[in-house]
């Protein structure tokens, strides 16, 4: 029977390290409803971003905040029998908690009754599913400490032709303001808590919203313009973004991502207006980076 409707959900496998001299642990949950463990996930609600969801799903299964780390490869599965069957993608990302990481004062609730930290050998022993096996041992590659650079294109812009002023001045689209608007949350999902970006409005317009989440001035560099940039002043404020030891949004336009890319010695994807490449490094070396798609505008 053919399948009628497609889930897509979202969650991420939680690590701490107690200590150097002591293994990471990872965070696993219990749902009495299938009497299975499994990682923290849950189906997106609509017109949410995936980073916002797995987020939120992980909040309200275990009561922890988290930041995100790199993206895993998603799960596809088929859940349900006979008219309700229907395929499933689940994303994941690796991810740090922020603040407390204690679960014991966790409430138990219909959907979860039982949050627990777990080493890495007996969590694998604990999981119930094959594929979530699969994904921890994909995030036990990459659960060394690392900080994000969070490479942002600006978003929708009024067209090029169209507009007779000074570029630099050329502002986003209404959908653009939106899209800008709901990039706050995604941003604050990997904990970046410093924007350095283009002097040229429509670029300023797409950092301003999260910007001011952080109570903290917008930072301009017209190394990141396209009037200014150069493969010596992009590398300067790619370097000090990595110097930083914290996540860092660097907002620029679509001519100067190759000499971001350069700089930072990662893949080149193509970014579409609105989009973010998440490249996580240590020591100025990336470890890992993945592209998140533009939040819608309209």
């Amino acid at each position: 029977m053919a399948q009628r409707r497609h889930v897509v959900a979202a969650g991420a496998v939680v690590t701490r390290r107690r200590s150097s001299s002591v293994p990471p642990e990872v965070l696993l949950v219990h749902r009495p409803r299938y009497d299975d463990w499994s990682l923290p996930k849950g189906k997106l609600d609509r017109g949410e971003h995936a980073t916002v969801a797995a987020r939120r799903e992980v909040a309200e299964e275990t009561g922890l905040d988290v930041v995100l780390g790199a993206a895993l490869g998603e799960q596809r599965y088929t859940v349900g029998t006979g008219r309700s069957r229907r395929s499933k993608t689940v994303h994941y990302w690796t991810a740090t908690v922020d603040g407390d990481d204690d679960v014991a004062g966790y409430r138990r609730g219909d959907e979860i009754d039982e949050v627990v930290w777990l080493g890495w050998v007996e969590a694998l022993d604990r999981l119930t599913y094959s594929r979530d096996r699969a994904t921890v041992r994909e995030a036990a590659a990459l659960q060394r400490r690392s900080d994000a650079v969070l490479v942002l294109r600006h978003g929708e812009a009024r067209s090029r032709k169209a507009w007779r002023k000074d570029d630099r001045l050329r502002p986003l689209t209404a959908a653009g303001v939106r899209q800008a608007e709901r990039l706050v949350p995604v941003l604050s999902s990997y904990g970046a808590d410093r924007v350095v970006s283009s002097p040229s409005r429509r670029c300023t317009q797409t950092v301003e919203p999260f910007a001011a989440t952080l109570a903290k001035k917008l930072r301009t560099r017209d190394a990141l313009s396209e009037e200014g940039a150069t493969a010596a002043g992009v590398r300067e404020v790619v370097e000090e973004a990595r110097d930083l030891g914290r996540a860092v949004v660097l907002c620029t336009h679509r001519p100067v991502l190759p000499l971001v890319y350069a700089a930072l010695g990662s893949a080149e994807p193509r970014l579409e207006p609105g989009g973010v490449l998440v490249a996580h490094h240590r020591h100025g070396l990336v470890l890992a980076s993945g592209t998140v798609a533009a939040p819608f505008g309209r």
